[in-house]
């Protein structure tokens, strides 16, 4: 028996070593930023080279000799092998497309000039809408105003079709929060990015305007305030059905025609419109809510906090509901009839057809964040440190047993402790941040944590996730958008998060403009992906000409490209395998939600637990003590990154 205990306990500590890096890449200077992409490359940006490493292993794939760039600097086009370089050189400037797997330029234009904010792409049309500011960069912590200008440019070469520059300066959000900071990037997460829809191009800065989007030729423009008291998004993302474009602000509903482009109603007076949903006939909007300050990155609540229903022929109010608290979350739906929300103390349950209240209990979470819908049907409420899971089954007391969970903060229920429990509670967990070190740096780190099952997807939060924002609708819109919330999103409270995160989702179509194209055997290799090479007709019949002819990629500013060093099947094999981890991503749903906390015995050190939102089980360790304020996993292949100095580090995440 002592042999057999003394076996256990050796196994145990055996793990701590694994407190290791899994691979190190030591880079030519400090690194300032990092990023994942779609494709398990990392980009990396340090004070002399942009470089591009191997997700998995940590190879170093493309280098180019660039200087010190921001963040801003590196732009990913969704749904493309494409990603955008800006380099600016004073008087002069230039805009790049590039191939994510090799380094080299597909196209360079010389009349744009700044930072990419944000984009909108539509490759079967071959358009791309870029927002650039020049100079994203100031003090931390000051009022920071930029005008941006507004590119639209051929995808395929780079050419420019028209421009705009905007009227006046807007205001714009750091890429980070923090004390004595100094000079940062400033970005323009703090508005929703442009939208590619019908020919048209929706902008959502100065209110909410729109153009041919070939032409530039306005089609309508309405001037209102998007930010309200200095708040990140507190309008709604836009969403739409058959008919209609549903666009907030300034306490109203617009539907635009999708054929007219004429709004065909108005909906007024229902406050800060956070958040939309079109199920059917009935626009669902939630508002009033909780909203990142610009200033510090702290939360801020903005009412009146309610839920309303449109019905959208008309845009005549069917109901509101009124009864919800200071601290609104998210909204989510249990079925198609039946509303979920949290508010600072209760789980609400609202019937969606007359927007009354069905049920009402307390779920004693400080500060609630975010309310989502694990696979089993249950409520699941959080904040930063503590989620719990909720039956919102109408035949309370008639479900099945229990799940008897022990370990770490889990509360364990036996059958029969049931009946003195409330009976809507299933689990509950809290990892508490570590109380040592710098608090400020640590709440960062914590609230980062948290959000990283938000980044991918979380398509759990709603059973009909699809339908609430319009991805039902992805097989015939063929406009994809990007903003740096994707990689910035640890700066933004959950709530903002959870409300997004069905919209992050990563498709299986990829339109290819670099090295896959140009390896025909690759097209047919990756079962469930579907790979468009733009190089003849479009998936609507019009002729776009021969994209690969007219731009033959460049390599004159790449230095040490593994695919320079490799043979034609050698190189397929490893473009084959960046489309799997492509593929893998397509599938992922996010299952565990992150806590930085102080890691039990035996590991005895600060890291990160892994939660099951499903289960209520800490289900994954990641011993990483003193991640950097930007770390990220990447789920499909179990690794979180972290820089420090001049090293990029890739640490595992361990299964219980």
């Amino acid at each position: 028996m002592k042999a057999i205990l003394f076996l256990c306990l050796l196994c145990l500590f055996a793990a701590v070593p694994l407190a290791q890096p899994a691979w190190q890449a030591n880079l030519d200077s400090k690194v300032h930023f990092y990023q994942t992409t779609d494709f398990g490359v990392i980009l990396a940006g340090t004070e002399r080279s942009l470089y591009a490493l191997d997700g998995q292993t940590g190879e170093r794939i493309w280098r180019r000799s660039t200087g010190r760039i921001e963040e801003t600097a590196v732009t990913p086009v969704p749904d493309t092998d494409i990603i955008l370089f800006t380099k600016d050189e004073g008087s002069k400037s230039r805009l790049e497309a590039v191939d994510l797997l090799s380094g080299s330029r597909i196209w360079q234009s010389e009349k744009v000039k700044g930072d990419v904010m944000q984009l909108a792409v539509d490759p079967a049309n071959d358009l791309i809408a870029v927002v650039l500011v020049k100079t994203p960069r100031g003090n931390s912590g000051e009022d920071f105003k930029r005008k941006p200008i507004i590119h639209v440019l051929q995808l395929s070469t780079g050419e420019e079709l028209w421009k705009r520059e905007f009227d006046g300066s807007i205001e714009m959000m750091p890429a980070r929060f923090g004390e004595n900071l100094g000079e940062i990037a400033y970005t323009l997460d703090n508005y929703r990015p442009p939208l590619i829809l019908d020919g048209r191009l929706f902008l959502f800065y100065e209110g909410a305007t729109s153009y041919d989007a070939r032409t530039g030729k306005e089609k309508e423009r309405e001037k209102f305030k998007m930010n309200e008291n200095g708040l990140a998004l507190t309008e709604a993302d836009p969403v739409f059905d058959d008919n209609h474009v549903y666009i907030s602000g300034r306490g109203k509903i617009r539907a635009v025609n999708r054929k007219t482009g004429q709004v065909d109603w108005t909906a007024d007076d229902l406050g800060v419109c956070a958040e939309m949903a079109v199920i059917g006939r009935t626009l669902f909007v939630r508002t009033g809510g909780q909203f990142t300050r610009l200033k510090d990155g702290e939360i801020s609540a903005k009412g009146p906090f309610g839920v309303s229903a449109i019905d959208t022929k008309n845009g005549k109010t069917l109901w509101r509901y009124k009864g919800a608290d200071k601290g609104l979350t998210n909204f989510v739906f249990a079925d198609a009839n039946t509303i979920l929300i949290a508010d600072k103390d209760d789980l609400i349950t609202i019937d969606a057809r007359e927007g009354k209240r069905i049920g009402k209990f307390e779920h004693e979470i400080e500060k609630a964040q975010f309310v989502l819908l694990n696979e089993s049907g249950q409520a699941v409420v959080g904040g930063r440190d503590e989620i719990a899971a909720f039956s919102i089954d109408s035949k309370k007391g008639n479900r099945s047993e229990l799940p008897a969970l022990a370990g770490g903060s889990m509360r364990y229920f036996s059958k029969s402790q049931a009946g003195s429990l409330r009976s809507d509670e299933i689990w509950r967990v809290k990892h508490k941040a570590p109380d040592r070190g710098a608090f400020r740096v640590i709440a960062g780190i914590a609230l980062r944590a948290t959000a990283l099952y938000f980044r991918y997807g979380g398509l759990a939060t709603s059973a009909i996730g699809f339908a609430r924002t319009g991805l039902n609708l992805a097989g015939t819109v063929n406009s994809f958008r990007w903003s740096g919330l994707r990689s910035r999103f640890g700066s933004f409270d959950l709530t903002t998060l959870a409300s997004n995160s069905a919209r992050n989702y990563v498709t299986r179509r990829i339109y290819a403009y670099g090295s896959i194209a140009r390896t025909p055997n690759l097209l047919n290799r990756i079962n469930g992906l579907q790979i468009v090479v733009p190089s003849g007709a479009d998936i609507r019949g019009r002729v776009i000409g021969n994209v690969i002819g007219r731009a033959t990629p460049s390599r004159g500013d790449v230095q040490e490209s593994i695919l320079d060093r490799l043979d034609p099947v050698r190189q397929a094999e490893r473009l084959s395998n960046y489309l799997l981890r492509r593929k893998r991503l397509a599938e992922l749903r996010g299952n565990y939600m992150y806590f930085y906390t102080d890691l039990p015995k035996p590991f005895d050190r600060k890291g990160l637990i892994g939660v099951n939102v499903h289960t209520g089980r800490d289900s994954r360790f990641i011993l990483a003590s003193d991640p950097d304020a930007r770390f990220v996993t990447d789920e499909s292949v179990n690794l979180l990154y972290s820089a420090d100095g001049n090293r990029l580090q890739a640490f595992d995440i361990l299964n219980r």
